[in-house]
């Protein structure tokens, strides 16, 4: 029997409309820190960021599929940690950021709350419930 695939770490590559205002609501809104600008030909063309190791790099868009289409739409993500999911959505919070939802204990053994980036990709923060 072939094996089967066991992921250790996810990273994501998102196309966003406005790279500063999407770099602005990750690090100063949810937490993300930047960790390295990605140049080509002279250009910044897009922006590493991470949170403990969760890494995502956001690209500008270039307009070439159209300034209009929709993003984020039928997508969502979710970052799993051990921290107080209620103290991390008081700190998003108080950092400006608006909460989809607040946090709240899921059916299967989780707290979670959500949030939207500038874009309309939906995003959960989750911590498991202990055994």
């Amino acid at each position: 029997m072939a094996e089967t695939l066991h992921g250790v770490a996810l990273q994501a590559s998102l196309t966003v409309r406005d790279l500063n205002a999407s770099v602005a609501w990750y690090t100063e809104g949810l937490g993300f820190s930047v960790s390295r600008r990605i140049e080509r030909d002279g250009k910044l063309r897009g922006i590493a960021i991470e949170a403990g190791n969760v890494r995502l790099i956001l690209n500008q868009d270039d307009g070439a599929k159209g300034w209009d289409r929709q993003k984020g739409v039928g997508l969502s993500f979710q970052i799993n940690t051990t921290q107080d999911v209620d103290v991390i959505a008081a700190q998003v919070k108080a950092r400006g950021t608006t909460l989809e939802t607040e946090p709240r204990d899921m059916p299967w053994g989780a707290r979670v709350f959500r949030v939207r980036d500038p874009d309309g990709f939906l995003w959960s923060v989750s911590r498991a419930h202990a055994a």
